[in-house]
């Protein structure tokens, strides 16, 4: 208990200063956290003006929703733009005319050093750096790196290794119905067994983030009550398939495929009785969003248009044209005259077409992009900018992606997106350098249930809205408890396959150094920097022995991983 007592207050004092002292401050349970379906209400809202919100979505505020209702009611830093922003012709020199402010958890003003540079970038474009990946970026350049990571055509031999050793991942209904008995969840469970393995072992990180950023956007929960057959390939064939093409195929392949039908009932829609559900969410989640003008009336009719799609018992798109709702439709500026049954599916992908091109959708993909990848709140200019990228090239994901990581906005960004629990835990195996084994299947199994307790195992989320990707949205004290014994079992080993036989000799002291040379190198190593005074003070008490001492190699034999954890548990490794 002293021991462990210790380490929280260690803990404590590396992370103060930065985000984590506030979160540590919280009263929030585990429980407990701020992790509603629903977005804050604003308290100065009155009922009557709820009332015509849900009547007429439009009168919401513009760029509304559930993610930046969390960032409003928590009042988030920006970071301060210095200068125009503007796209870049490399992003080497993008990098280099970047220059940070004093952000949410990494203090830094003027340009980014090349070091800075590499790691903002490497925090990024990546659930974590692995050492590799560090002399990879320094090897080929920020140019050539990020060329290769936006490969369309790039293998991930690793990433598919790991996706391999779990039995049913992303395989097809009729492959599952086979396999397991009717309703069980086991291939759906093995799917997030396998997107954990890739995001943990694979090489071809950047596209893995977009994926993780599309799974949420166009969400299928998986595991869910009627996805045990359909949703395991629809992590595949549409998310997986189209991170790097275009969202309007995207779009288009999920409203066809049968876990989307299913998740949102519109397999049990009919002419006379039509599911609004579909229609609904295609507007409000996947496509224009709330501020963009639809009604009531648009809603009615986008799930009339919709009508008819559903799936066979087998786990099999079909279209049913004796349930769908033919009849005049207007949705937006849209219109259409469904006359004959029969053509109600060409109708609808024409009506998705439209959607995918509209505006408010391009505002809404750019506004997920550069709330991924630059900040809570997302800077308007760039959103826009990407926004007119994605219409001008028929919505191409990759064009998007390019000027993103060529703008000054991103690399003004050190320091304001933090880690949710899921890249805490996976950039904390990655930094670690976990090693793939035989045993690695069940290693992920047991890291995707601590994942689960924390709230955040990969696709789990039960709601159509996805996992948040803010902040606030996270912050409870009993998190970040969790978190922090997440670090220790990574460190010490806890479950077989997702661990070293001992700690790499590239984390424990060499032989002659002191404590301060080897926590400045696992700070090198660990989080891209050097401890400060204050961080390495601490580290001092904890192992009872100034920062100029020899290391006493007997005593941190067993000492050296708790070390370890403790630079984990600091803001800057919590730095996205």
């Amino acid at each position: 208990m002293a021991r462990r007592a210790a380490i929280g207050a260690v803990a404590g004092t590396l992370a103060a200063g930065g985000l984590a002292a506030e979160i540590i401050s919280r009263p929030d349970t585990l429980q407990n956290r701020v992790l509603a379906a629903s977005p804050p209400r604003d308290p100065a809202r009155t009922t009557a003006a709820r009332a015509k919100v849900a009547q007429q979505p439009s009168l919401a505020t513009a760029g509304e929703d559930r993610d930046s209702s969390f960032v409003a009611a928590k009042k988030s830093k920006v970071a301060t733009q210095t200068g125009k922003p503007q796209e870049y012709a490399g992003y080497a020199a993008a990098a280099k005319a970047g220059s940070a402010s004093p952000g949410l958890l990494v203090s830094k003003s003027g340009p980014l050093t090349d070091a800075q540079a590499r790691r903002h970038l490497l925090n990024r474009a990546t659930f974590g750096p692995r050492p590799a990946d560090v002399q990879s970026l320094e090897k080929l350049g920020i140019d050539k790196w990020l060329a290769a990571q936006l490969s369309p055509t790039a293998t991930d031999p690793a990433g598919d290794q790991a996706w391999k050793a779990v039995k049913l991942a992303g395989a097809d209904p009729a492959t599952v119905r086979r396999s397991i008995p009717e309703y069980s969840w086991e291939a759906m469970f093995h799917t997030g067994f396998a997107t954990l393995g890739r995001q943990v072992f694979g090489s071809r990180q950047l596209f893995e983030v977009v994926v993780d950023v599309f799974a949420n956007h166009l969400h299928v929960a998986t595991p869910s009550d009627r996805g045990w057959d359909v949703a395991p390939q629809y992590a595949v064939s549409v998310i997986r398939r189209h991170a790097f093409g275009r969202y309007g195929d995207m779009l288009k392949a999920a409203m066809r495929h049968p876990a989307m039908l299913r998740f949102l009932d519109n397999d049990a829609s009919t002419r006379d009785s039509v599911n609004e559900n579909l229609g609904r969410e295609l507007l409000e989640l996947h496509t224009v969003g709330v501020s963009s003008g639809y009604t009531e009336k648009d809603v009615r009719a986008s799930a009339y248009v919709l009508s008819g799609r559903g799936a066979t018992k087998e786990g099999a798109f079909e279209y049913d044209a004796d349930k769908h709702r033919t009849g005049r439709v207007k949705v937006l500026t849209w219109s259409a005259t469904n006359s004959s049954a029969t053509g109600g599916l060409a109708t609808g992908d024409r009506y998705l077409d439209y959607l995918a091109r509209h505006p408010a959708t391009a505002r809404a993909i750019a506004r997920k992009l550069v709330v991924r990848f630059v900040a809570d709140s997302p800077p308007a200019e760039l959103v826009d900018r990407l926004a007119q990228i994605y219409l001008r090239n028929n919505t191409a994901i990759l064009p998007m992606l390019t000027a993103l990581f060529r703008s000054s906005e991103f690399w003004n960004s050190l320091g304001q997106k933090t880690k949710r629990p899921l890249e805490d835990v996976v950039s904390s195996a990655r930094a670690l350098d976990l090693p793939f084994g035989p045993a690695t299947a069940k290693g992920l199994e047991a890291v995707y249930w601590e994942l689960n307790n924390l709230g955040h195992a990969p696709l789990a989320w039960p709601s159509p809205n996805g996992y948040p990707d803010v902040a606030p949205a996270w912050a409870s004290a009993g998190q970040m408890l969790e978190r922090w014994s997440m670090h220790r079992a990574m460190t010490y080993g806890w479950w077989e396959g997702m661990k070293h036989t001992k700690l790499p000799a590239a984390l424990r002291p060499r032989k002659g150094d002191t404590y301060r040379e080897w926590f400045d190198r696992l700070g090198e190593r660990l989080i891209g920097q050097r401890p400060d005074a204050r961080q390495r003070t601490a580290l001092s008490t904890f192992v009872q022995a100034k920062p100029t001492a020899r290391v006493d190699h007997g005593r941190m034999e067993w000492q050296a991983g708790h070390v370890v954890a403790l630079v984990l548990d600091s803001p800057q490794f919590l730095a996205r």
